[in-house]
């Protein structure tokens, strides 16, 4: 019994390791994903949903908020917009006021709000049937709210070649345009925290402030009928709504305000959708 003895309770403790050994591999494959080195993938892309262009219902003006801003968070050229509620330049509006995005003067109740100028931007959908003409069966059909989806607008060459735009900060490329429907509406440019950020071209601040949902601390800066341009996340602002700034003045410092790292977020937008900024800034 005695060497006998001793082999087979070693062989079963070998054995007994390695069932233990196959069980744990088995349970960590199956409570994991992981890529071929290990390390598990995560999709980012899809941290956020995109708000397609809102083509219904209206929105009710809150403290600070511009009829530029209003636009450019629902994808309108603010021209086309201010003419749907009669509203004429220099396009002022009131704390309460409705802003109208259906073409008619009924349809959805969709409301769209937020708490405060400051705070998260809130959607209350309420969908009413409207009435529409009658079917052959003499029933009244009925229509959903719509929306369309974010645009991307082409930039004729002859505008791309027109001069005036300047860098709106130093630092390294991190983020580019995309037109494929992502969350990414300009440029990203990696900086440190203070630095200064330029106004890329002439024009006068339609919007200063952070009631904006996912920008932080925003500039809008209107440059003509046609363009408008957005630097997301400073700081600090430097300029006021109503002042007219120079291509390449100092109009806010970079920062971080509602993202996860220092950066500029860029953006030019014609007739009040993106465009790739990089057609329009100089070669580097």
């Amino acid at each position: 019994m005695g060497h006998t003895g001793m082999r087979q309770r070693k062989d079963r403790s070998v054995l007994k390791l390695l069932v233990i050994a196959l069980a744990m591999g088995t349970l960590l494959a199956g409570c994991s994903s992981t890529s071929s080195n290990g390390a598990r993938v995560v999709d980012r892309n899809n941290a956020a949903p995109k708000r397609p262009t809102v083509t219904s219902g209206q929105y009710i003006v809150k403290p600070g908020d511009t009829l530029f801003s209003i636009a450019f968070r629902y994808g309108w050229d603010y021209k086309e917009l201010a003419a749907r509620n009669n509203i004429p330049a220099p396009y002022t509006i009131r704390p309460g006021q409705p802003i109208r995005f259906s073409s008619g003067a009924g349809g959805s109740t969709t409301v769209v709000g937020s708490t405060s100028s400051s705070s998260r931007t809130t959607v209350i959908r309420r969908p009413v049937a409207t009435t529409a003409p009658a079917t052959s069966n003499g029933k009244s059909a009925t229509t959903a709210p719509s929306t369309t989806s974010q645009t991307v607008a082409q930039v004729p060459a002859a505008e791309r070649a027109v001069g005036g735009w300047t860098w709106p900060a130093n630092g390294v490329l991190i983020g580019k345009f995309a037109s494929n429907g992502s969350l990414n509406k300009g440029i990203d440019i990696a900086g440190d925290l203070g630095q200064p950020v330029f106004a890329a071209s002439d024009g006068a601040v339609v919007y200063a402030g952070s009631g904006l949902r996912g920008y932080g601390e925003l500039i809008i800066i209107k440059h003509s009928d046609t363009y408008v341009s957005a630097y997301g996340h400073n700081r600090r602002l430097l300029v006021r709504e109503g002042q007219q700034v120079k291509a390449g003045q100092t109009i806010a410092e970079m920062g971080s305000t509602g993202t996860d790292r220092v950066k500029l977020h860029f953006e030019i937008r014609r007739q009040g959708k993106p465009v790739d900024p990089l057609q329009f800034l100089p070669r580097r």
